[in-house]
């Protein structure tokens, strides 16, 4: 192993110290130093992340898993607290560092005004650590620990302005809508555990073909463990907490959308390809899942009007995509498309960010436009993540999200022709949120026109670069058609395999690919014809059902929060009050009424007691004379 390799522990340790030292200290500390506390901590994890990351790709060999200590040692059963160094672990390390890095610089200036910065930034640092601690454990275990941190930072960050009621709200759902699909993975992780007796991955995916057990439980496992991924990766029907977690700082969304948090369940079944592999059924589910969720998602998004719930619904949209490329067995192009995923829609929600810092905390985009002549740098990076996200040739987009739809072609037809659907629909809700915010009049009061400015540097810096990665970072995955050398699939080829032939013909590949380029196109036209001269009226029909996001919420709301809190309220009226409590006050008052009749034998009359004396002989000789022979 190399000397990288073995510093591994450092790259989740330093943010966890970033954490500490700002976490104790944030109501002393000054601002600017918690930002560069929280900053180089993550900076320090991203250099050796790096070092990592090239000792992986030089490597002839696998590295073994780095044990720290024995976690847990009962019997048979030994679970180590060990890290596990491979090519998808070292990826998902640079893109967590890399991004979160970058998302660390933008809220320096973006949250310094605000008196809990410090505190924030120790959330910040806390969050980064659960997702490295996610990606590296070499045991379900250690994932599932990084797993509920990251849930329990994305509360604390959701809410983190918590004097607004719908904040911690949205705070809460996050949480509950998380823990559902967590007792999912939890079930999965005991039935691995009872069946194979380990929940280290080498022991798991090694017994995969030698241990005995009925093809059903291998479909179980993967249910179960997808329900976790549902959760985490909002996926229907546990979606409806990721627009809502748009109630935190723009930063934050960007963190938890972007990089980290929403693309745990991706790694998750990446990660566990040779377990998936053996349960097609679920493949499948998986699939049809994803792809729903993409349409859904897509459809919400063209009636919103909160530039930031637009970026969440495209995140959830996204989603769907990678989901459909696992489902269909390409693991690889699911991560590739993560990876590509993270630095556009980063890219986005912290341009989204500083439009709203222009504005002075409007988020309508019926009350934005012309913003590209006063943010010059905000309207040309902006630009560039919508086109990667739409899928034009030369940005990263492009790659990945084709990658995908030739994949689902391959698997089936119909899948490509729904993900086309899919992916016009996401060129044109993206294209009318540029449009709308950054071309026409401005529409906004005249004093916000007055304060309109571009961006400090520490915001525009960032999004400088993940422009250019939002560019460059998809030649790294080019099409057959195009190289014979993918480089993203031949260094992830040790650790994860695709499931099933995805080989297109070459005219093929390039007609799909032209096909999905000039609906892209098309959709663009159309949303600039159609957002050139906006006219907001009032929706009626269809757009109104979209504008209230097909009355999911509403949904949920009367057949599941509803009915819970009606049974809540009887059994707090009639189990708690009359019968617990019913029972607990009733032993009390007939002790004490007891009591108040024995209290009556306590006369102060030597005779009495006396007497009493003499009676109880009497029954004790009673007793002995007829009883106890």
């Amino acid at each position: 192993m190399g000397n990288f390799s073995q510093l591994v522990y450092l790259v989740p340790l330093f943010p966890l110290i970033g954490f500490l030292i700002n976490g104790i200290f944030w109501k002393k500390m000054p601002k600017n130093f918690g930002g560069i506390i929280g900053c180089v901590t993550i900076f320090a994890s991203f250099c050796i992340s790096l070092g990592i990351f090239f000792e992986v790709k030089n490597a002839t060999a696998p590295f073994p898993p780095v044990v720290l200590f024995d976690f847990i040692q009962s019997g048979k059963l030994n679970i180590p607290f060990a890290f596990q160094v491979d090519a998808l672990s070292s990826l998902f390390l640079l893109i967590i560092t890399g991004v979160g890095f970058l998302i660390h610089v933008y809220s320096t200036s973006y949250m310094h005004h605000d008196e809990g910065m410090v505190k924030y930034f120790a959330y910040l640092n806390l969050f980064v650590f659960s997702m490295l601690l996610l990606v590296l454990g070499a045991n379900y275990l250690i994932m599932f620990i990084g797993w509920e941190g990251v849930g329990l930072c994305s509360y604390l960050l959701i809410g983190f302005w918590f004097k607004n009621r719908d904040y911690t709200n949205a705070a809460k759902k996050a949480f509950v809508m998380n823990r559902i699909g967590d007792l999912g993975f939890l079930v999965g992780m005991l039935l691995i555990l009872f069946n194979f007796g380990t929940l280290s991955f080498n022991d798991f995916f090694n017994q995969l073909h030698t241990n005995i057990v009925p093809a059903s439980t291998y479909n179980w496992i993967a249910l179960c463990l997808f329900i976790g991924a549902t959760g985490k990766s909002a996926q229907i029907p546990l979606y409806t907490w990721l627009p809502d977690a748009m109630a935190g700082p723009t930063p934050v969304s960007a963190l938890i959308h972007a990089a980290t948090m929403v693309t745990a369940g991706i790694y998750m079944i990446a990660r566990s390809g040779a377990l998936y592999s053996l349960a097609p059924m679920i493949l499948h589910v998986v699939a049809i899942i994803g792809l729903v969720t993409a349409i859904v998602a897509a459809t919400i998004a063209i009636k919103q009007y909160d530039i930031k719930k637009v970026l969440a619904y495209s995140t959830v949209s996204q989603l769907g995509f990678m989901f459909l490329a696992l489902g269909v067995g390409s693991y690889t192009t699911a991560v590739f498309h993560v990876m590509t995923h993270a630095f556009f829609k980063a890219l986005l929600f912290l341009g989204s960010g500083s439009v709203i810092h222009a504005m002075g905390g409007e988020q309508d985009i019926r009350k934005m436009g012309g913003l590209g002549k006063h943010m010059r740098i905000t309207q040309a990076t902006f630009l560039i993540g919508c086109l990667a996200i739409s899928g034009i040739p030369g940005f990263s987009g492009f790659f990945s999200k084709d990658a995908i739809l030739a994949d689902a072609f391959a698997h089936s037809p119909i899948l490509y022709y729904l993900g086309i659907g899919a992916a016009m629909m996401t060129a044109f809700y993206m294209f009318r949120l540029y449009f709308l915010t950054f071309r026409g009049s401005f529409r906004g009061t005249e004093e916000q026109h007055h304060h309109l400015h571009e961006s400090p540097a520490a915001i525009t810096i960032p999004l400088i670069v993940l422009a250019i990665l939002s560019i460059v970072g998809g030649y790294v995955g080019l099409p057959e058609v195009m190289s014979e050398h993918n480089a993203i699939a031949s260094f992830l080829s040790p650790v994860v395999t695709n499931f099933g032939d995805h080989h297109l013909a070459p005219g093929t590949e390039w007609t799909l690919m032209a096909v999905s380029v000039v609906a892209a196109v098309i959709m663009i036209i159309l949303a600039y014809s159609i957002n050139k001269k906006p006219n907001f009226v009032p929706n009626t029909g269809l757009a109104k059902v979209l504008e209230n996001k097909w009355y999911v919420d509403e949904i949920y709301d009367a057949i599941v929060v509803r009915p819970i809190e009606a049974f809540s309220r009887f059994l707090d009226k009639y189990a708690e009050r009359r019968g617990i409590d019913g029972i607990v006050n009733g032993v009390g008052k007939t002790v004490r009424w007891g009591g108040d009749r024995l209290r009556l034998l306590q006369s102060g009359q030597v005779g009495f007691y006396i007497f009493i004396m003499v009676m109880g002989i009497v029954v004790l000789f009673g007793l002995s004379f007829f009883w106890i022979k």
